[in-house]
């Protein structure tokens, strides 16, 4: 292990080096750029730039001038000159690496040069964060930089495009960098030369490109370089989760009513065991018979499956998901707080029934059930990018990961300043009521002291348990949690206040930087609004905000206290790297107790056997080696179980991308009328030829002639008396491959017919809609079908067999007849198709909610986030997003218009 590390740094402190001679280079052209003064001076060098590109010169040799132009730029623009240190990572990003920076070291400022040096070939640079909030508020403080370069900055969060615009004002928002974002179409914010965004709406947007009916519709355009903020939560933690689209499938039952109730009569243990680290709930004999009883059944797995699921949802609902922890119910409604970052997910929705059965548990309206219509992992998504980078505080704990999955590796940038925070040594306690009031005792004192402490708790119970104990002993604090998150901005600006207490849960963890002495004032060089301070005001504020900042470093800085180990050493170093931002003193120590969720679901034995072994008072502090080993050990087996669902999903979903990419790729070549004729009269007549083969394969008799006929008038729309002259003419000409020569030429014939009768333009446009119609409704089938196959698959290991094998195997054999389905569907629809008057067409609903995942077994298919659009009807045949449509005179229908052959 220590041997690993060694290697690692010494490895990690070449590419530092080697990067070092790059900043050189790139500092000798400071003088060059500081001479510039004028807007017009940027954007010439930027034209300069793109033009010598253009020419032939690469990206690598633009780099110093380009990133010394974009340092003098941001010093001008915002009033932040990038450190060396932030140029290592900025270079780190442009050769594709994800660099990890301490905290307060300017992860947001180190993007700017590699956004800037990779968007100048104009095909856009993407810069992917984990919130709305964040993905806005970096594109509106970093704006003013690159608009001053003479590029356009936009910004993609849910249901909602922004591009920054200085001229623009909204006066809703007192934050000045949020206050320049003009609200735009979804293809404009893509059409910027940056484009801020969420990792989930950049995945949705893709997904939903995929199921436009015109190419008008689709809003990216294509996936050239990426920087992932926060990337270990994106690529990492959230990497078992498939993003879905999904749409309405039936009405919810009332049996989630009923099963919730039935639930409610069962007893923890005597009728069912939870095990919380495989996140499952099941029946003993005992709660089995005592269900059965209930319902009135002899025997409840001979009932249907709808019955064995709804009891299942109900009983996990009931044991797994715990409100104020894994969900709110506000107003009628229950949402999801994610348990990475502690933020509320409204519209997201746990798959397969899980949601409604929560509802039904709170008893608040239960909303329907839906049907998948598209759906990608994390994985697949963004290794789509031809260059992907990212940055975060904590990476290199999951180098190896990084570097099989995604072909990245971990670069450590050296800080700006030495980090000189102290990280003390955990105190344990045996029972969570002792450490609960050592810890509140802890904080009082350094209250009194006038030190600022930053409390962080696993839950929204849990931080108001804190409030409480607070409360009692009359300190002063602020709650940070999903229910008040609106109030986060305030909240953290006075976290690092002298004397200040905050209990916040995850949410305090990423992107968020508390300052001592609290926010200082900003600059009115560099403010738009019309609220700036005058520069006397400035003056004065700023003199105030440094002398509160000096009393704050005199205590010793932000003290941060962790209620209990988060089941990943990265989200712990993530709340500890709160305090010591940019060389500023701090603190942090985690209270832990032996009942902590961590232990006592992953540490097993052992801690039993410490617990045992310990015979000291509950309130005294516990300080020894064999529980500092036991609460490593349960971190790295949580980490491991993770890692290995992980692996699962890129090793499951690495089948369905392949079918994805064919399937996409079709949608493509079908979207852009790439599918010429004679592609289209091979595909009718091999279907035709292999019908006659099918009945007739060495001659043709009497009694073949009528199913023959038939079987091509699915696929031709003959009328009678044509039927009638073909039945002839088979009987005539006698052999298959003299009837296959006829069908062909009549093929042809109809096609060129057809053509005519209509026009190229509606006859292409008839091609399309046949295509995708029939490709989306199939696919939407294939998925439930892989689905399902997925699901039950691991019960192949019982018989010896590995599952994964056999689900490749079978998958593919599926996306064959799905294939042939697909060629079979476009043949029938293809000339029943008629064009007729076409009325205004009405805007489809954009009312679109996602999913959030349910945590669920290995073994099992992944948890998933989903969007659901009401109007499946309208997604089917591909029109997902409104387009203007005053000028179109002309609609595409399903008809039963006949051909006649003569």
């Amino acid at each position: 292990m220590f041997k690993f590390l060694s290697k690692f740094l010494d490895l990690n402190q070449k590419e530092v080096d080697r990067i070092k001679i790059k900043v050189a280079q790139v500092n000798t052209f400071t003088d060059q750029y500081k001479k510039l003064k004028k807007p017009e001076d940027f954007i010439a060098s930027t034209a300069e730039f793109k033009n010598r590109l253009s020419s032939g010169e690469t990206l690598d040799q633009l780099l110093p001038e380009a990133f010394a132009l974009v340092r003098e730029a941001s010093d001008q623009a915002i009033g932040l000159r990038p450190f060396d240190v932030q140029l290592i990572a900025a270079t780190a990003f442009h050769e594709g690496n994800v660099a990890e920076q301490k905290t307060g070291e300017g992860k947001t400022l180190s993007a700017i040069p590699a956004l800037y040096l990779n968007s100048l070939s104009g095909q856009g640079s993407h810069l992917v964060t984990v919130n709305d909030y964040l993905a806005r508020r970096d594109a509106g403080w970093n704006g003013p930089t690159f608009h001053l370069l003479g590029l356009s900055v936009g910004v993609i969060i849910h249901d909602q495009s922004l591009l920054y615009d200085p001229k623009y004002f909204d006066p809703v928002h007192g934050d000045d960098r949020l206050a320049h974002l003009r609200p735009v179409s979804r293809k404009e914010a893509y059409t910027a030369d940056i484009t801020y965004g969420t990792n989930n709406e950049f995945g949705f947007d893709y997904l939903r490109d995929n199921m436009v009916g015109d190419t008008s519709e689709m809003v990216q355009r294509g996936h050239h370089f990426a920087i992932v903020d926060e990337v270990d939560s994106i690529l990492i933690d959230e990497a078992r989760t498939p993003l879905i689209i999904s749409a309405p499938d039936s009405e919810p039952t009332q049996k989630y009513y009923e099963f919730a109730k039935l639930v409610d009569r069962l007893s923890p243990d005597t009728d069912y065991i939870i095990d919380e680290k495989h996140r499952t709930a099941t029946l003993t004999e005992h709660g089995l018979q005592k269900t059965e009883k209930m319902l009135g059944l002899d025997n409840l797995y001979e009932k249907d499956f709808d019955t064995i699921h709804h009891l299942e949802n109900a009983l996990k609902s009931r044991a797994l998901f715990h409100k104020d922890k894994d969900y709110i119910v506000r107003g009628n409604e229950v949402v999801i707080v994610d348990e990475f970052t502690g933020r509320l997910m409204p519209g997201r929705r746990w798959s397969e029934g899980m949601h409604q059965a929560v509802e039904a548990k709170e008893g608040v309206v239960i909303q329907q059930e839906s049907r998948t219509l598209a759906t990608i992992s994390f994985q697949n998504y963004f290794r789509m990018y031809e260059k992907l980078a990212g940055m975060t505080g904590t990476a290199s704990t999951e180098a190896e990961e990084f570097r099989k999955i995604y072909n990245l590796d971990v670069l450590i940038i050296p800080t700006h300043r030495p980090m000189i925070r102290q990280d003390n040594a955990d105190i344990i306690y045996k029972t969570t009521r002792a450490k609960y009031t050592a810890l509140a005792d802890e904080i009082a004192k350094l209250h009194a002291a006038g030190q600022p402490v930053l409390v962080g708790t696993t839950s929204i119970e849990k931080n108001e348990t804190v409030s409480e104990l607070l409360k009692h002993k009359g300190v002063p604090h602020q709650i940070l949690n999903a229910k008040n998150h609106e109030k986060e901005a305030t909240i953290i600006s006075e976290a690092g206040r002298s004397g200040a207490v905050t209990i916040a849960t995850n949410i305090a963890g990423r992107g968020v930087d508390i300052v001592l002495g609290g926010t200082p004032p900003p600059n009115p060089k560099f403010v738009l609004g019309i609220d700036k301070l005058t520069d006397k005001q400035y003056e004065k504020a700023r003199k105030q905000w440094q002398e509160a900042h000096d009393e704050v470093v005199a205590s010793g800085g932000l003290y941060v206290i962790g209620t209990e180990r988060h089941e990943s050493r990265r989200i712990d170093n993530q709340l500890r790297g709160r305090s010591g931002r940019q060389g500023d003193p701090g603190a942090s120590r985690f209270y832990l107790a032996l009942d902590d969720d961590i232990m006592r679901i992953f540490g097993g034995d052992q801690v039993a056997k410490i617990m045992g072994f310990l015979k000291i008072p509950e309130n005294e502090p516990i300080e020894h080696s064999m529980v500092s080993k036991a609460i490593e050990q349960a971190q790295v087996k949580v980490e491991g179980f993770n890692f290995d669902a992980r692996k699962h999903v890129v090793d499951y979903d690495d089948v369905m991308n392949k079918q994805r990419e064919i399937i996409y790729g079709l949608r493509h070549r079908v979207l852009n009328n790439e599918i010429t004729d004679s592609e289209l009269t091979n595909l009718l007549t091999t279907r035709l030829t292999n019908i006659v083969n099918a009945y007739a394969p060495h001659g043709i008799i009497e009694s073949e002639v009528a199913p023959i006929v038939m079987a091509l008038v699915e696929v031709v729309p003959f009328d009678d008396a044509s039927q009638a002259n073909m039945a002839s003419e088979f009987k005539r000409l006698g052999t298959a491959k003299e009837i296959t020569t006829l069908i062909n030429q009549i093929v042809i014939d109809t096609i060129s017919q057809r053509k005519s009768q209509v026009g190229e333009s509606d006859w292409k446009n008839i091609v399309k809609f046949a295509y995708l119609s029939s490709i989306d409704n199939l696919w939407i089938d294939h998925l439930d079908a892989v689905d399902d196959l997925r699901s039950g698959i691991g019960l192949r290991g019982y018989g010896q067999r590995d599952p994964l094998v056999e689900y490749k195997g079978e998958a593919f054999s599926m996306f064959e007849r799905l294939h042939a389905q697909i060629d079979s569907e476009f043949s029938k629809r293809l000339f029943r198709i008629q064009i007729g008057p076409q009325p205004l067409a009405p805007t489809p609903t954009t009312n679109l909610t996602t999913h959030h995942p349910q945590p669920t077994p290995v073994s099992k298919k992944p948890p998933s986030k989903t969007i659901t659009n009401p109007s499946v009807a309208t997604i089917l045949v591909g029109a997902t997003r409104a387009r203007n449509t005053k000028n179109a005179t002309t609609r595409i229908r399903l008809g039963d218009g006949c051909i006649a052959y003569n």
